[in-house]
């Protein structure tokens, strides 16, 4: 168990949503930074649910996240061995056959919990003779198969929640195969992980009580033991738990909205632990906050804005280097694509948003202006070129004295006259893009700038 093997397993019956999102990323990062392995397994034994459609959208998702895994298993690949280990078991008499029906064993637990009693399953099956299971499978009964938990204290420690146990006397033995020989996640987990070598077992505290049934079959496979750790569940705002099958937070709803994946992982892996959400430089930073004590221990409400805000944060401080690839694709480029980005990544929400300003700023120009004896008094005091940041301050002081106009009355007919906006990036920045012949077109005073051919 040296090298450490981290595993996600989703089912893919829905697409993924941020709470799977906060799992996959401590697994894959956790696995980057210790040199380990990533596998991604998706938990597609439920034929009536899974579809290939979730699958692609979950490697889809991990790889926009920048986590692509470093191997994929499927379980549905692995009827054979699962059915061998059951009939391992079977000889081994470490499971017994049960017969009760779903309509039965609903009816048990009512009469039980109407008594005050745990709904623990009884084991009368174990009670039932060869000529008792003869006579149920001559009435057409096919059994499940049930794993005889040991009623001992199962002890483990927890990467997150410290020393636990569970006294398996207190829980049902569970079902590992279904009569119709499917196996559960339980079992099948298990062997997978058993399989393939998983040293760190990372998942919500929603399996908690799975764990101590799941390190009596490791025992029984004769294995070492995974280390198990279980973080904290998020849910959303209004409380409420997340579901892959509603849509809600999704993944693919984040990617429409074009926000920043690394915003994203940055709320996905610190949300609910004792780290600040703040703006990082990539992955590898923040993969060297992970630290499994770090989780709190309490249920936290992820916030959506979270996301939208660090996004932008991150945008803004992007070196121009990074984006100019992405700028450029918008036709965005030429000596003055540097300046026009430093002049208005300020004022843009998504990469997305700095096309229309190009446009406005580079594009040939037509804004309506009612002001425009203000506008020709603003043009006549325009200062000759070249043009640089002081310039606007010199211009502007100038018409001040001149107009006596100041505040809004001074600076609105100037903005929606150079730029058609009530509200953008700063005009001091803008005036040397447009140039003096521009400006002065705009102003109403100059011929209008020639369409690109």
């Amino acid at each position: 168990m040296d090298k450490h093997t981290f595993r996600f397993a989703p089912s893919p019956t829905g697409y993924l949503h941020i709470g799977n999102a906060r799992t996959a990323l401590w697994n894959a990062l956790l696995a980057r930074r210790m040199g380990g392995t990533f596998i991604l397994r998706f938990d597609d034994t439920d034929t009536e649910r899974s579809r290939p459609e979730y699958a692609q959208g979950i490697l889809d998702d991990l790889a926009w996240l920048g986590i692509p895994p470093d191997r994929i298993e499927r379980q549905s690949d692995r009827a054979a061995r699962y059915a061998a280990v059951l009939e391992d078991f079977k000889a081994r008499g470490l499971v017994y056959p049960a017969y009760e029906t779903a309509e039965e064993l609903d009816r048990k637990r009512k009469r039980q919990q109407a008594r005050g009693l745990p709904p623990v399953y009884d084991r009368a099956a174990l009670a039932l003779s060869d000529t008792d299971r003869a006579s149920l499978e001559a009435e057409g009964r096919k059994p499940h198969w049930r794993f005889k938990l040991s009623g001992q204290t199962v002890t483990w420690h927890d990467g997150v929640r410290g020393e636990c146990h569970i006294e398996t006397a207190s829980l049902s033995d569970p079902i590992l195969a279904r009569a119709d020989g499917q196996v559960l996640y339980t079992f099948a987990s298990v062997i997978d992980d058993a399989d393939f070598g998983i040293t760190d077992v990372l998942r919500g505290e929603d399996h908690v009580a799975n764990t101590a049934v799941q390190i009596e079959l490791f025992r029984a496979l004769r294995v070492n033991l995974p280390r198990f750790a279980h973080h904290n569940l998020i849910a959303s705002a209004t409380g409420e738990e997340m579901s892959k099958r509603t849509g809600a937070l999704s993944l693919r709803s984040f990617r429409a909205d074009r926000v920043d994946p690394l915003a994203v992982a940055i709320v996905a892996t610190l949300t609910g632990t004792s780290e600040a959400i703040r703006p990082l430089h990539g992955l590898e930073e923040l993969s060297s906050l992970l630290e499994l004590p770090k989780f709190s221990r309490a249920l936290t409400k992820f916030d959506p804005a979270e996301i939208a805000d660090l996004s932008v944060k991150l945008l803004h401080a992007k070196p121009y280097a990074e984006i100019a690839p992405k700028l450029a694709a918008m036709g965005i480029m030429g000596a003055k694509a540097e300046s026009f980005w430093a002049a208005i990544h300020g004022n843009v929400a998504r990469l997305e948003d700095a096309e229309p300003w190009w446009q406005i700023i580079t594009g040939p120009q037509n804004f309506v202006s009612t002001e425009p004896e203000f506008l020709a008094e603003a043009a006549r005091l325009l200062p000759e070129e070249p043009f640089d940041h002081e310039t606007w301050g010199r211009w502007i002081a100038a018409l001040q004295a001149a107009t006596g106009r100041k505040g809004k009355a001074l600076f609105m007919p100037l903005r929606l006259a150079l730029t058609g906006r009530e509200q953008g990036p700063e005009l001091r920045a803008v005036l040397p893009l447009l140039g003096r012949a521009e400006a002065l077109a705009r102003l109403g005073q100059g011929p209008r700038r020639a369409p690109a051919a």
